[in-house]
């Protein structure tokens, strides 16, 4: 099984994307699944990753592809689930069978899903986390400064990534609303497939 992270920008974003959906699909049953992330085109921000042509440009191009993930931070916009969802009916008509391109918005940003994973420090409470609309300034840089990665491919997303993939359990507990999600919504595709 062919596996496509599709991420809003692909130079930071594949070093917590690519771990933490590796483990969802051995949760799943699918632990030998090739997941890659979409290197070519860079859709350089969240414009272009939802905007259909650029996103029919990926599923033309990569037809070995069998499941697409679309993975952006939701950003505080609650309408960005809206948008998501026109993209995954267009895809539906342009895949056909055996196929699937699945959106899901990272609550607020792809970084918490690497802070999910991790032993926080006492005094921050995970709600303030999860509610903050720029979670990457406020809490991801000063905990990957703090543990010393900042100057790591991905500045701290590689170590943090990973460790949150090792930590998967704490991740879909933290992340309902996105991680679990996601692999509710995996599951249920590969049950109907």
């Amino acid at each position: 099984m062919n596996v496509l992270i599709i991420p809003e920008d692909f130079r930071k974003d594949q070093y917590v994307v690519a771990p933490i959906v590796r483990r969802m699909f051995a949760e799943v049953g699918k632990p030998n699944a090739n997941v890659r992330v979409c290197l070519d085109p860079l859709m350089g921000g969240i414009s272009q990753a939802t905007k259909w042509e650029r996103i029919q440009e990926v599923l033309s191009r990569y037809r070995m592809v069998h499941v697409f993930l679309l993975l952006v931070d939701r950003d505080g916009k609650p309408g960005r689930r809206e948008s998501l969802n026109n993209i995954e009916r267009q895809a539906t008509t342009e895949l056909g069978d055996g196929k699937t391109l699945i959106a899901e918005n990272a609550w607020q940003e792809i970084e918490v899903w690497a802070l999910a994973g991790q032993e926080l420090p006492p005094d921050w409470k995970w709600a303030a986390i999860r509610a903050e609309v720029h979670p990457k300034e406020v809490y991801f840089d000063p905990f990957a400064k703090g543990r010393g990665l900042t100057a790591e491919p991905g500045e701290g997303r590689t170590t943090l990534g990973r460790e949150a993939a090792a930590n998967y359990n704490r991740v879909r507990s933290r992340c309902k609303e996105d991680i679990e999600e996601l692999e509710s919504r995996l599951k249920r595709w590969f049950g109907e497939s």
